[in-house]
């Protein structure tokens, strides 16, 4: 079973991340999620990048990897969105990742040091309509096109934040298919 660390999206840890943590759970993994935000959640994407911007995106990216170090090296690093920005960049800098979910977005390789470890598998998970993912679709491309360990998943609608049951931009369907794949995937990890 894996050890994953799942960062949540700029609204927070909403029930829905938690949710979502709780059935890799019930399959047997082992999921933390760090609460970058300290209980707080927002009702829109404004409002938690209004937060954030507060807040400072650095400090809450450096909380994130500060949360990494309370786990030994082995995990799987996941994000939702926002928290893709963390998670990426462990799994690209942190040695021993057993590997990635990046669901809805993905940054530049170059960012975080210029290649995809070798050996580390990513699921890119997003939809074809989504505004934010759209822009981060060249860089999902470009990490696919650069290892074999990558995998990039498109689902049809517009929906930003699909798989998280508790807002309005949930889709079930497309949400139980993205678990279905993130399951497969820690299983082989």
């Amino acid at each position: 079973m894996a050890e994953v660390l799942l960062y949540h999206h700029i609204q927070g840890l909403t029930d829905g991340v938690r949710a979502f943590a709780d059935e890799l759970r019930d399959a047997g993994h082992t999921v933390h999620t760090p609460d970058l935000f300290d209980g707080r959640t927002f009702d829109s994407i404004e409002e938690g990048f209004g937060f954030a911007r507060e807040m400072g995106f650095d400090a809450i990216r450096e909380r994130g990897a500060a949360a990494a170090e309370e786990h030994g090296p082995g995990l799987v690093y996941a994000g939702f969105s926002f928290g893709v920005t963390i998670a990426q960049r462990l799994a690209q800098t942190r040695p021993g990742a057993r590997g990635a979910l990046l669901m809805f977005s993905c940054i530049p390789v170059a960012e975080f040091g210029g290649a995809w470890p070798a050996g580390v598998p990513v699921q890119i998970h997003g939809k074809e309509g989504d505004e934010f993912f759209d822009e981060d679709l060249p860089a999902a491309r470009e990490l696919v096109g650069s290892t074999s360990d990558a995998e990039l998943f498109v689902y049809p609608g517009d929906q930003h934040l699909f798989a998280d049951s508790s807002l309005d931009a949930y889709d079930p369907e497309a949400a139980s298919l993205l678990m279905e794949r993130v399951g497969q995937f820690v299983a082989s990890v």
